[in-house]
Formats: C-alpha cells, sequence, structure tokens
C-alpha cells in the first residue's frame, strides 16, 4: 500500500544567489499532525512565481522516497531533508513510471487528481546547490508530479494513499515528461495524451505544437518560445542596394537585392532580416534588424528604415547609393500573418508600422474579403510614414475600416483628413469603434506601446492566443523570481573587454567581444543587460531559445534536446566563431 510519508510547506522567501534576489518558495520543511488541503495548495504553503507554479492543476507537488534514495546514491549525498525537492508530498509507492495522468488518490480526508509532471526550474538547483539539477531530474526520468484537489480535506503524515480509479490506456508522468523535453517522442503516445482530460492545459498545448510541427522540422515546437521561427535559415549573403526612398523626414524606404541576381528566400508578411553593413575599413562592422515592409516577393526586399539621431546604420543608410552593397540575413520572425479568414486588427505605433504594412500589402493581393481595422498612431503628420500609400491599400480592400490617432498634432494638421483623434493608439477604443472581439489582434512598436495595449485588450477580454506582437528594439526578459527589474538599457559589460569571438546583439544594436571568463552566452548577455528570456538555465526548458542569425557555439553540457536550426539555448552554449543573435 502507498503512503504518505511527510507534508512539507514553506512560505515564499527571498534568497541571495549569485549576486541577486530571488523571491522563491522552495524550501518546505515537514508539518506535523492534521493539514488541511484546499483547492489551490496546502495550508502554510504559497509559491513565489505564480506564473510558473502553483494554481488548481499544480495545487500539491510530489515526490517519491525511492527517488530521493536514487539521488543520494547517484550523487553520493547523505544530506538529504524531507522537502528539499520543493514537494509538498513526499510517498512512498508512486513511482513516476507508473503513476498515470489521471489517476485519483484518496488520501485521508482529501481526493486527488494527477495532473502533469514537475517543469523543472533553476530554483530546485538552488535548493540542492547542484545548477544542473533540472536536467538531471528529466534526463533520469524522476521528475514528480502535481496533483489537483478535487475534493478538500485534510490529510496527516502516515496516511496510505488508496488508489480509486485508473485508465489503463492513459500515460505515466514519466512518458509525458519524455514526450516533451526528449528528442523522437512517440506521436501515438502523444495523442492518447492528449486524450486525457486530466493533463493541464500548459502540457497540452506543448504537447499538440509537437504534433502539429511539420515534417522535416527540426528543435522541438512544444519547446520553442512563441516569438521563434524555428529552422530559419543561418548566415548572411551579399545584397545590393536597389532602391532607396525617403518617406517622412527620418524613415526610409529601402530596396535590397541579392547582390549576384539570384532569388531571395521566401519570407511570410511580418518577418525581419538582419542587416550587416561596414561603414569604413576600420569600424567595425554594423548589424541590424529591420522589417520587410514590401509585399513578400523573391526578387527584393523592402525595409522601412527608422533613421535615429544617433542611430549608425540609419545615419550610414541615409547617405548610401544605389548599387552600394551590404550583407543580408534570410527572413526570420514568428510575427506572422495566419492564414484565417476571421477579422484581423491591425495595431501599431510609429515605425511599427512596416510589418503590418506587409501583411496589409499581403491581404491586398489577395483580394481578401476578411474584416480588416487600420489602427495607428503617430506624433503628426510629417512623422506618419507610408500614410498616403496606407490609404490607398485600404481602399482596395471591401471590407477595410482605419483609426489614426496623433498624439501632437501641428497646427496644420486636419482632424478628419490626416488624423481621426487627438491621442494615442488605446484598447479602450474598440467598443466604441465596433470592432468585434472575435478578431485576430497584431501589435507592433515600442516595447511600452505593446506591454500596454496587450493588457488593455486583455482587460477587454480578448483571449491572449488572438493576441500577436512584435516588438521594436529590446525585447522583455524572463526571469522567473528574481526580484527587481532590469536596471539599464543595453551596454558593454563591466571590466576589462573580451579577447573571444565577437558576439553582436543585433536588436541591442551592441557589438561585444565574448570573455572567457562568462560560464555562458546567457550569462554574457546579462552582464550586458541584454534583454533574455530564461528558467531551467540547463538546456532542458528550452525558454532562453532565441534566434542565431550567424556564427557556431559549443555546448557544454549538451542540452537534452538540440534547438530549432537557426536557433540558440543560450544557457548552456559559448561561442566557437563570431555570433549574430537575435537579442
Amino acid at each position: 500500500m502507498a503512503k504518505l510519508v511527510s507534508i512539507n510547506v514553506g512560505l515564499p522567501k527571498e534568497v541571495q544567489w549569485r549576486g541577486q534576489r530571488v523571491y522563491t518558495g522552495i524550501w518546505k520543511q515537514p508539518v506535523d499532525g492534521d493539514v488541511s488541503v484546499r483547492r489551490l495548495n496546502v495550508a502554510g504553503d504559497g509559491q513565489g512565481d505564480l506564473a510558473g507554479h502553483g494554481g488548481e492543476h499544480r495545487a500539491v507537488f510530489v515526490y517519491q522516497i525511492a527517488s530521493y534514495q536514487f539521488w543520494a546514491r547517484k550523487l553520493r549525498r547523505s544530506d538529504f531533508t524531507m522537502g528539499q525537492f520543493g514537494e509538498n508530498f513526499t510517498v512512498e509507492g508512486l513511482p513516476d513510471s507508473e503513476v498515470r495522468i489521471g489517476d485519483r488518490f484518496r488520501i485521508g480526508g482529501a481526493t486527488f487528481e494527477v495532473t502533469q509532471p514537475r517543469v523543472t526550474c533553476y530554483r530546485v538547483g538552488i535548493r540542492l546547490n547542484d545548477a544542473h539539477m533540472p536536467s538531471r531530474l528529466v534526463a533520469e526520468g524522476l521528475p514528480g508530479f502535481y496533483f489537483r484537489v478535487l475534493e478538500e480535506g485534510c490529510v496527516r503524515a502516515g496516511d496510505a494513499i488508496e488508489l480509486l480509479s485508473r485508465n489503463p490506456a492513459s500515460v505515466t508522468v514519466a512518458d509525458v515528461d519524455a514526450l516533451l523535453y526528449r528528442p523522437g517522442g512517440d506521436r501515438e503516445m502523444i495523442r492518447r495524451a492528449l486524450e486525457m482530460p486530466a493533463l493541464s492545459a500548459g502540457w497540452r498545448t506543448s504537447l499538440q505544437a509537437i504534433l502539429d510541427e511539420p515534417a522535416g522540422a527540426s528543435g522541438n515546437a512544444g519547446l520553442a518560445p512563441a516569438g521563434l521561427a524555428p529552422n530559419a535559415q543561418r548566415g548572411f549573403r551579399s545584397a545590393r542596394i536597389a532602391a532607396l526612398t525617403s518617406v517622412t523626414a527620418d524613415v526610409l524606404s529601402v530596396g535590397l537585392e541579392a547582390a549576384d541576381g539570384s532569388d531571395l528566400d521566401a519570407a511570410r508578411p511580418g518577418q525581419f532580416v538582419a542587416v550587416k553593413a561596414r561603414v569604413s575599413a576600420t569600424s567595425p562592422e554594423l548589424i541590424r534588424s529591420y522589417s520587410i515592409a514590401g509585399t513578400p516577393n523573391v526578387r527584393r526586399y523592402e525595409l522601412g528604415v527608422k533613421c535615429e539621431r544617433d542611430g549608425a546604420m540609419g545615419r550610414y543608410l541615409s547617405q548610401a547609393n544605389v548599387g552600394d552593397r551590404l550583407e543580408m540575413s534570410a527572413p526570420r520572425g514568428a510575427f506572422v500573418l495566419r492564414a484565417t479568414e476571421r477579422p484581423v486588427v491591425f495595431m501599431s505605433a510609429g515605425i511599427g508600422i512596416t510589418p503590418v504594412l506587409a501583411m496589409l500589402k499581403a491581404l491586398v493581393a489577395q483580394r481578401s474579403s476578411r474584416k480588416v481595422w487600420w489602427l495607428y498612431g503617430a506624433r503628426n503628420r510629417a512623422e506618419h510614414p507610408f500614410a498616403n500609400e496606407v490609404r490607398a491599400l485600404l481602399a482596395r480592400l471591401a471590407n477595410a475600416r482605419s483609426h489614426v490617432w496623433y498624439s501632437r498634432p501641428a497646427e496644420s494638421d486636419v482632424a478628419g483628413r490626416d488624423f481621426d483623434s487627438r491621442g494615442r493608439v488605446d484598447a479602450g477604443s474598440l467598443q466604441e469603434l465596433g470592432i468585434e472581439t472575435g478578431a485576430e489582434f497584431y501589435l507592433c512598436g515600442p516595447s511600452t506601446f505593446a506591454k500596454d495595449l496587450t493588457a488593455g485588450l486583455a482587460a477587454a477580454g480578448i483571449p491572449r492566443e488572438d493576441i500577436f506582437g512584435e516588438v521594436f528594439g529590446t525585447g522583455p526578459a524572463l526571469a522567473p523570481g528574481l526580484v527587481g527589474p532590469r536596471a539599464t538599457d543595453p551596454h558593454l559589460p563591466l571590466g576589462p573587454p573580451g579577447t573571444g569571438p565577437l558576439v553582436s546583439f543585433s536588436r541591442s544594436g551592441l557589438n561585444v567581444p565574448w570573455g572567457t571568463q562568462y560560464a555562458s552566452l546567457l550569462d554574457f548577455a546579462e552582464a550586458c543587460d541584454v534583454p533574455v528570456r530564461w528558467s531551467c538555465r540547463s538546456g532542458v526548458c528550452h525558454t532562453c531559445e532565441s534566434g542565431l542569425i550567424s556564427g557556431d557555439v559549443i555546448y557544454e553540457p549538451p542540452p537534452l534536446q538540440a534547438p530549432g536550426d537557426g536557433n540558440v539555448l543560450l544557457c548552456c552554449s559559448t561561442p566557437s566563431s563570431a555570433l549574430v543573435l537575435d537579442l
């Protein structure tokens, strides 16, 4: 008979880690006597990161005493205490290799259902003083699992664990974990897992993404961040400037063609390319990313370029001539127009107009009958790029409407002709404008613009899966559990410059020689305050997977599953050549 060995709880607290503060509930301590178990947690327990832990389907974390014994032998340790793996219930007789998704158990006065394996993160490594622990848990098939509380009640250490029901066609915890985190997952087993109603929504979405992955695709669509386009061709090719047109005082339209006259890689509406140029023989190469603003075709990319006052690449392009040579990458990015018939709302500001302009042109080329809303914000007419072109395009669509905001209209700007409202693009205007909530929303602009609009749309009842965004410049970081925001804009790291290969952060406009004192590209990016996203820091979760535009890396330790072609896992890689990263 299975048994509840220990009940462990702990409230979140701040701990020091690598010179930073982490707010975490990973420290659990055994408690005696009757303990109340509620729908969302165990009495006396809490989670520091509610985005990654806790909630109805992750109310109680369970770990097996036999796994403790395995790790004690494997790691030659004798200092483990109950709760050290972050579990609420330490149990005997429920191995991950036998417990199945959807299994229901009675313990004391409460009833539970198995919903998913544990998603390992770096905090278990902190608790065990072993940075590789997240990957070890998955590699050995000992992740542990979560209970959902079906019936609240009291439990106590020593209670018997009674199996109430089991679907023998279900999949074990260890197998589900391997389906997501290890390569070569059995597609039939994935389908079986998806048939289990108890499987949590997050795991369901990830496994479905693996099934939907095109044949021959590399990497793991179930793990790769949503903003990545997998299997993008790596490297640069020689290009020539075929056209230069001034759109506004500080925006250029730049046409690029292959230098040898060959066809370009096909782009999808909304994607971008990285451009590399050398201003002089003595200056370092400049690398920047620009969205394709023209109708996607294989003969020419039309880019929209904002020439910032202090922007070196914009200054170079504004002084360039037709016929000048530079280099460009293949099209990249997952901010692309979906092939549906649903209403579409384009919301952009400033130079954020460029990728959604390409989407608009694609709809015109298709003679689309979709309902289209064009919502755009600028300071005034002088800083409103592509204004006449957009009006002409919208006139060619049967079901298109627009609304333009100017935040600082000039005296010569006329309401009703140049713009519709004074102010900024606002999600609160949806109802007033009569925009249906069943539409798809495409947002592009500065980070604050995208963040505020995303929050506003969510508050208006728009499902998160219907909101697609692209941020110009560096995007938001994800550092779960760290206390305090990123302090500064991207910059050179402190201390003497490195002597290794040049690492270029294309979105941040930063070119930095690699320093051998850094353990990984993730550590290096953090030292430069380049926004990055991460969770496990050991090559398991792929949260840090980022675009590798050019160059090669060495993995140490090797990740459990390689990223998609044209991508890199920052947390366990170092450069073996000059790199260009989409960061």
